[in-house]
């Protein structure tokens, strides 16, 4: 059985930790929601188990590394829960929560972006979350038992950066003036 992942992040030191340990995790677009009366953003993620893996397996090399033909599972992924306080506005780009088109939709997360009185969820294919949040506090929690898959995340090397350009106006779900 293994340790079940409860962080907190206060600032961008503790972002990036989370980010890493996000980095993979698919997240359904109609698991998102803004509580404008709480001023919170919670999301459930299965998150792939990077922190299970050996050093070698990571690099994807050595004994460790697991291919495609090994047992069921070499590899875990969990579902994972995360919590955003301090939210005044939301904004998206590249999808439209609450819509019949992207209700069964799934979003890769790629990182956490820290940028003045804001965090951004980038997921893969350009899509993103903007939050408009008066201080860090984001919390991540593993909610249920890791279960086996065969499939580890692969990145190959030729993509090309990620655009982490700024996040278009998109949709507001602050209910303020834009």
């Amino acid at each position: 059985m293994s340790t079940p992942l409860k962080l907190r992040a206060v600032d961008e030191d503790d972002l990036a930790v989370l980010g890493t340990c996000l980095q993979d995790a698919l997240v359904p677009v109609h698991d998102m929601c803004f509580i404008g009366a709480e001023r919170r953003f919670v999301m459930v993620a299965n998150r792939f188990r990077w922190e299970g893996l050996k050093p070698a397996a990571r690099r994807g090399e050595g004994p460790e590394a697991k291919t495609a033909d090994e047992p069921e599972g070499a590899y875990e992924r969990v579902h994972c829960g995360i919590t955003i306080e301090h939210v005044a506005r939301v904004q998206t780009r590249g999808f439209t929560p609450g819509s019949e088109t992207d209700a069964g939709r799934l979003l890769e997360v790629l990182t956490i972006l820290p940028e003045e009185g804001a965090l951004t969820l980038v997921f893969a294919g350009g899509a993103a979350v903007r939050l408009e949040v008066e201080r860090i506090e984001v919390f991540v929690e593993d909610v249920d038992e890791p279960w086996p898959t065969l499939w580890r995340p692969h990145h190959p090397f030729d993509e090309g950066p990620v655009d982490e350009g700024p996040v278009d106006e998109g949709v507001d779900r602050g209910g303020g003036t834009r």
